[in-house]
């Protein structure tokens, strides 16, 4: 399946000055520079724009789901933007990816890491200007999203790595619907192991399996709601909760806190790449930047040094660490794939837990909308077209669901499902493409230099080790998972 919304291949271009001769360039392809909806669908929009949204707007033709992103935002809403992006189910994992590097060497791991990530998201940035620059009004700034600005990268690129314009974009659109099935999928988990323990709690037993498959039925029909604007209360209702939920773990967590010297200082090397794949799961928004920086009212207060996205990167950093470091400190070697399955069983955990699993709930669809925009126009494209398109697409939403229901039955413990998310895609989205398209752009604009080679090649280094490792590990601690009864940790 072809994972993008225009997917016929463009030829490559000659020599010739990009700006002044782009529709030479584009001749052939099917790509339209000019068109509202250039690209791919960007990743977080429909969380972005849902509560923005005018019923009378209709902004994405291409999916017809009816997206709208012209309504600018402040520097208020959009930091409140940013921090709805970032803060989710990750988060409540960091206690145990405190535990796989140590109390000590986390925190400045996770800083580390976080400002690689913010450098990556500025680099995408810079390298969307610089192709609007090149391109001048045959492309509009503001509807171009991830995937997009790779390819046109490529597309203004040297003449030899034109070519692959389109397999760049065709694996950007892949790792993102990894990721947001890879996202949905360990929802299920999350789900399940934190209401089965609220059930036990108040005597009613049943396997975690069952737990998942009750979880399934409204899960399911909430995928089947084609129109986001029917999700914009939830959305408001799952934001509430997981701030929420937050500030209540740790205020719970806070209470009667161990000595340090009872915590590992360093975890052995071993576990390094499963604290690497579990803190991208958590820091990855890079798909968030643009839709966020094209909906304010001013743009340029998005990526300045006192912007939106530097100052906000730091409150969520800093809520990130504190998080990761309390868990850890409180529960120890003890602490679970999320922490609010050590959170015990008085009132206000039970609450927490039910809060928390009911926000994941209502924004599995929003999550589950990205990947379906992405690969719904592509299948109906090759296998359509449907006397009932409306029945078609509805079941083609069922058996994705499905799919990431199976996925999650399969997996059998949260903590290494998100590690694994976080080392196979998130870490491609993050790490990996935003070096290779500066890299691109320098060498078309001759301005490569050997701060900016050896700084990206680090950066590809970092990005390819974590990838390597944490598969690695996380595969073959599921696979040896498989041969415990636990669940919950």
């Amino acid at each position: 399946m072809q994972m993008e919304l225009h997917t016929s291949p463009t030829s490559p271009g000659g020599d010739k000055d990009v700006k002044k001769k782009n529709e030479t360039m584009f001749e052939g392809s099917k790509i339209s520079v000019n068109g509202e909806n250039y690209g791919v669908f960007r990743s977080n929009d429909p969380i972005l724009t849902v509560s923005h949204r005018r019923n009378d707007t209709v902004q994405h033709a291409s999916d017809g789901h009816g997206i709208s992103t012209d309504h600018p935002t402040s520097y208020c809403e959009t930091m409140m933007h940013l921090f709805k992006g970032n803060v989710g189910s990750g988060i409540f994992a960091l206690g145990d990816a405190f535990k796989n590097a140590g109390l000590f060497l986390a925190p400045p791991l996770t800083i580390f890491l976080g400002i690689i990530c913010v450098h990556a998201q500025h680099v995408l940035l810079q390298c969307n200007d610089e192709v609007c620059k090149i391109l001048g009004d045959s492309v509009k700034k503001n509807t171009i999203g991830y995937a997009g600005v790779v390819e046109l990268c490529f597309e203004v690129g040297p003449p030899r790595l034109r070519k692959y314009s389109v397999l760049m974009r065709k694996m950007v659109n892949l790792f993102l619907c990894i990721t947001q099935l890879g996202f949905c999928c360990v929802y299920f988990v999350f789900i399940s192991t934190n209401v089965k323990q609220v059930a036990d709690h108040y005597g009613f037993h049943l396997d975690v399996h069952y737990h998942m498959a009750i979880a399934f039925i409204p899960i399911l029909l909430s995928t089947w709601i084609r129109n986001l604007k029917y999700l914009a209360p939830v959305s408001s209702i799952a934001n509430f909760l997981v701030v929420a939920g937050y500030m209540a773990t740790v205020y719970m967590m806070t209470d009667d806190l161990p000595s340090i010297q009872e915590r590992d200082y360093v975890a052995g090397w071993k576990q390094i790449p499963l604290f690497f794949g579990t803190v991208i799961y958590s820091f990855e928004a890079i798909t968030l930047v643009l839709p966020l920086k094209n909906e304010m009212k001013n743009p340029k207060q998005f990526g300045s040094p006192l912007g939106v996205l530097n100052l906000g990167m730091v409150v969520v950093g800093t809520m990130f660490t504190l998080m990761g470091f309390l868990a850890y400190l409180k529960y120890g070697n003890d602490i679970k794939g999320s922490v609010t399955l050590n959170l015990g069983d008085g009132i206000l955990p039970q609450c927490i837990k039910i809060g928390i699993s009911l926000s994941i709930m209502l924004t599995y669809a929003l999550q589950f909308y990205v990947p379906i925009a992405i690969m719904w126009p592509a299948y109906s494209k090759r296998y359509g077209p449907y006397n009932s398109p409306i029945l078609a697409e509805t079941l083609f939403r069922s058996a994705i669901c499905f799919l990431t229901f199976i996925l999650a039955e399969l997996i059998p413990r949260l903590g290494l499902f998100i590690t694994l998310v976080g080392a196979v895609s998130s870490t491609a989205l993050a790490l990996l493409f935003p070096p290779i398209i500066e890299l691109v752009i320098c060498s078309r604009n001759n301005t490569l230099t050997v701060f900016k080679v050896s700084k990206n090649i680090l950066i590809l280094l970092i990005g390819l080790i974590g990838f390597a490792s944490g598969t690695y590990e996380s595969v073959t601690n599921i696979a040896v998972a498989f041969f415990t009864p636990a669940r919950e940790t």
